[in-house]
């Protein structure tokens, strides 16, 4: 059974530098309230980390926990 993270964002986009917004789009959110469930790996990562202050994160079925105030673990 592999990772998954789950995503939710709860900000919105607007005022924001065009990479993150290029970033929300990369990771399958358009606007808040949108929830998606990516496949863990480094690069799905690195997206959630540069914006991280603009959703909710959630690692599923277990590895490393993510970092950052919003992240929790779920088993």
């Amino acid at each position: 059974m592999s990772t998954h993270i789950w995503v939710k964002q709860i900000r919105g986009q607007a005022g924001k530098p065009a990479d993150q917004k290029q970033t929300l789009q990369g990771l399958g959110l358009k606007r808040i309230g949108d929830e998606r469930t990516l496949r863990d790996n480094p690069a799905i990562r690195g997206m959630v980390e540069k914006v991280q202050h603009l959703i909710e994160i959630q690692v599923r079925a277990g590895q490393a926990p993510l970092t950052g105030a919003r992240s929790r673990k779920v088993q």
